[in-house]
């Protein structure tokens, strides 16, 4: 379930907005404690040691697949499918909205006020309001 989104061009690299991202959580977190770590999960490309510098700065203990281990891990295996990460279901079901997929919005406000729409959806669908 979304709960922090940031945009930017389609040229920009992901790692480049995790600080923008994890500052636009609106939810209080509780405090993170040695007995309750709070971990943040990300895909190979977030596998850089600023990104892991910004998640220390705000206590989120990284959970981050290297580059090609997870290929190292499906060619020992026969028959291991790729695990599918938290991330790329969020972007699945964010592509689910064709306003969302292609963007159509020339004004970045109109566009992320649409993805904050989309996310509420999302919300609601997942708590089982909308039956």
């Amino acid at each position: 379930m979304p709960i922090g989104l940031a945009i930017d061009g389609a040229n920009r690299h992901d790692m480049k907005l995790v600080r923008a991202t994890i500052e636009s959580i609106v939810a209080q977190r509780p405090q993170p404690t040695e007995e309750r770590p709070q971990g943040m999960c990300l895909d190979k490309g977030y596998d850089f040691n600023e990104v892991r510098a910004i998640l220390g700065e705000f206590g989120f203990t990284a959970h981050i697949r290297a580059r090609g281990e997870e290929a190292r891990e499906i060619a020992r295996e026969a028959g291991k499918r790729a695990r599918r990460w938290v991330v790329e279901r969020s972007h699945s079901w964010l592509n689910r909205f064709r306003r969302i997929l292609v963007r159509w919005e020339k004004k970045p406000e109109h566009y992320l006020a649409f993805l904050h729409f989309a996310c509420a959806l999302i919300a609601f669908r997942a708590a089982g309001l909308f039956g």
